[in-house]
């Protein structure tokens, strides 16, 4: 049994992961409609706690404040629409480098995944960390200019005003952070289906993850 495993008959569970503004969210809102379950984003549970840290005026980079944030976050305190700006995100990155933080904020995931039927999860270490049985993974990407022009658009459209320049630095840097860090690096599952969106539309990249997610509920109704 591994530590994800419990008592409780698991339901069907699906791990999106994959590095920012991939498409892995608004892939994962679209699977949570199309299979009727419920979504969680755990990126905004770290945005929140970078949020409180910062809102509390102490230093990111302290693991003792990040992890006294964490253990308190609630779930209404993820409808905070400042956990959507670039602050937030790189925020976000920055404190999930601590081991403690990662581990506070681990039983708040696995409990969302292990719902009467199933759920939707999408972050960085689902498919590796919080779920690792779930029935259905996929890792979203897409290349970093790509995912930059991308992340550009939606913070303007936000009103933030902010350079395309600034915002693929912002990337790189997210990137490497999230893959090298020591606490549950950003690297898909053994077992994950890779769909690169670099060339997708919205609709052709919801599709795409519909058809792999189709395909791996039909073994998973066998093998239950």
């Amino acid at each position: 049994m591994s530590e994800y495993e419990s008592d409780q008959p698991p339901g069907f569970v699906i791990a999106v992961d994959g590095p920012a503004a991939s498409g892995k969210g608004t892939i994962a809102t679209g699977l949570g409609a199309a299979f009727g379950l419920p979504v969680l984003d755990t990126g905004l549970l770290y945005r929140c706690v970078g949020y409180l840290v910062q809102k509390a005026g102490e230093n990111l980079d302290d693991a003792a404040s990040a992890t006294a944030a964490a253990i308190l976050l609630t779930a209404d305190q993820l409808a905070n629409p400042a956990l959507r700006t670039r602050a937030a995100g790189e925020a976000a990155s920055r404190v999930a480098v601590h081991p403690r933080v990662r581990d506070a904020l681990l039983e708040f995931q696995r409990t969302f995944a292990r719902q009467e039927g199933g759920a939707v999860l999408d972050g960085r270490d689902i498919g590796t960390v919080i779920a690792p049985d779930a029935a259905a993974k996929l890792f979203v990407t897409a290349r970093a200019e790509v995912r930059a022009h991308r992340r550009w658009t939606q913070l303007k459209a936000q009103g933030e005003r902010v350079t395309l320049k600034a915002v693929a630095a912002d990337i790189r840097r997210r990137d490497a952070r999230d893959g090298g860090r020591d606490a549950a690096p950003m690297t898909p599952a053994e077992d994950a289906v890779l769909l690169d969106t670099s060339e997708m539309t919205i609709e052709q990249a919801a599709d795409a993850a519909r058809r792999i997610v189709e395909a791996a509920r039909a073994r998973w109704t066998v093998s239950s």
